[in-house]
């Protein structure tokens, strides 16, 4: 469908204008669809991936850079997103053919049997004829004549100027640049989806650790309730509070592991990993301050770099390349074409042949139809401008929840690290007043909660406050490149 659309807009036709609209809804399905929230690759692809390899008996270690960059070359959506570039590609091609001569060459023989009389030669005309020669028809004549023709024939043909055509290749440039702005965009959907994928396994990871090491003092803990039961300074109360307090642990351990255990299957999901494939992280969760911006300095770097915005932009110029090309239909169309050929006819010796013409097509009348062409191509340019003016409000609005995230979620990581020392000192305190008999166990079951609880929060903040700074990069459009730097690798 799409090369019979491309013919037609060679002949000035309204097909093709048609035609380099649906490029422009390509590219705009494309970032709709990386956008879109969707926990299933069937309507999401970017939660999914082409697998690399099959899994393997090694464990895999794998590092931030490492899963980006496994994610750029095998996730699902950003495939189909270079896919659709290239298909794009392909037809802004076939609109560049409309520019080019075409060159034909083509070749024939064979046997040809001709009933004159069904030509409208029948026995009157050549009765006509044969009084015009002595002696009238020869004998024998037939109307039923046989030859053997042999031919061949080189065509040209070029579009020396129509309006419909050059608008159309403009638009397909447009089309091109807002498909490869759609892909960019993508780009920054995975290595935001896979950073998030990565970070989280992180924060499940340091929910692992701490969990042993409150595992090992609740161990530790019921060791020594256990001994002083057995010595009678204590009561069994104490050691069932203190077995209650280790299985609690215990179970908060199983629940950690089992979290991280589906937190990498996710993560292999979308860079191209088997999900079988063992694999191990080799960075830790990531901290860094972030130099202070202003909203005004964010929002400038966003619209020079955000992919979205320079997709619309691109869309906006193509539409108005479509509707230069309705306008234009109303302007002569002129082409040349010919072609140059040899024939002999029952071996008689060959004979040059050829045609040599230009041709102006000028509309005369269907002001209807063209009039109508115009307004809606006028609607969906001022249709695209209506969303670049709200894509700019939103950049900003986007830009500024950002920067307030980042503030919010960095002080939270600096109160939830205070919390984890008072925790800590308060553990301590609870741990010297029960071995020296002063308190029973209760206290420090209660502070070994609230410890708990503070690096919990603690793994949480921080895992916030890095996705808020990756949130910021993607808002400003500079995520591939630099969140290295935002993260404070």
């Amino acid at each position: 469908m799409a090369v019979n659309r491309t013919r037609n807009f060679a002949s000035g036709r309204l097909a093709i204008p048609a035609f380099f609209t649906s490029l422009a809804l390509i590219a705009t399905a494309t970032v709709l669809h990386a956008q879109a929230p969707n926990p299933t690759s069937s309507s999401n692809p970017f939660f999914g991936s082409v697998t690399a390899h099959p899994a393997s008996d090694e464990t895999l270690k794998l590092s931030l850079d490492e899963a980006v960059r496994r994610g750029l070359e095998n996730n699902l959506g950003l495939k189909e997103a270079e896919s659709g570039e290239k298909n794009i590609k392909g037809q802004k091609n076939e609109a560049l053919q409309q520019f080019l001569p075409t060159v034909t060459l083509t070749g024939a023989t064979g046997f040809y049997q001709h009933d004159l009389a069904a030509l409208g030669f029948g026995p009157g005309v050549f009765a006509k004829f044969a009084q015009s020669f002595p002696g009238g028809l020869p004998p024998g004549f037939s109307f039923i004549t046989k030859d053997d023709l042999t031919e061949g024939q080189i065509h040209y043909r070029q579009m020396l100027f129509s309006g419909p055509v050059i608008a159309g290749w403009k638009a397909a440039g447009a089309a091109e640049k807002s498909a490869y702005f759609a892909k960019m965009s993508a780009r920054g959907e995975v290595v935001q989806r896979v950073a998030t994928a990565y970070l989280h396994a992180i924060a499940a990871s340091s929910e692992i650790d701490n969990a042993r090491a409150l595992e090992a003092a609740d161990q530790l803990l019921l060791s020594q309730v256990r001994a002083a039961h057995e010595a009678g300074t204590v009561s069994n109360l104490d050691e069932l509070r203190a077995r209650v307090q280790l299985q609690a642990q215990q179970q908060t351990l199983i629940a950690a592991q089992n979290t991280l255990e589906k937190d990498l299957i996710l993560l292999k999901r979308e860079i191209g990993i088997a999900p079988g494939q063992k694999i191990v992280l080799t960075d830790p969760a990531p901290y860094t301050d972030l130099a202070a911006q202003t909203p005004e300095e964010v929002r400038a770097v966003a619209y020079k770099n955000r992919q979205d915005y320079q997709n619309l932009q691109n869309q906006a110029v193509e539409y108005k390349a479509i509707h230069s090309a309705y306008r234009s239909q109303r302007l002569p169309t002129l082409s040349f074409s010919g072609y140059y050929g040899v024939s002999t006819v029952n071996g008689a010796g060959t004979h040059g042949n050829f045609v040599a013409q230009g041709t102006l097509s000028v509309p005369l009348f269907r002001e209807a139809r063209l009039r109508g062409d115009v307004q809606s191509a006028q609607a969906q340019l001022s249709s695209v401008n209506a969303q670049l003016d709200d894509l700019r409000s939103h950049i900003d609005q986007q830009v500024r929840s950002a920067l307030l995230d980042v503030d919010a979620t960095s002080k939270l990581v600096e109160v939830a690290r205070s919390n984890v020392e008072l925790a800590t000192r308060a553990l301590s305190d609870e741990t010297d007043r029960v071995n020296a008999g002063v308190d029973d166990n209760l206290p420090l079951v209660t502070a070994q909660a609230t410890l708990a609880a503070a690096e919990s929060n603690m793994v949480e903040s921080l895992f916030q406050y890095n996705l808020s700074k990756l949130a910021l990069a993607r808002a400003t459009g500079v995520l591939e490149q630099q969140y290295r730097v935002y993260l404070g690798r």
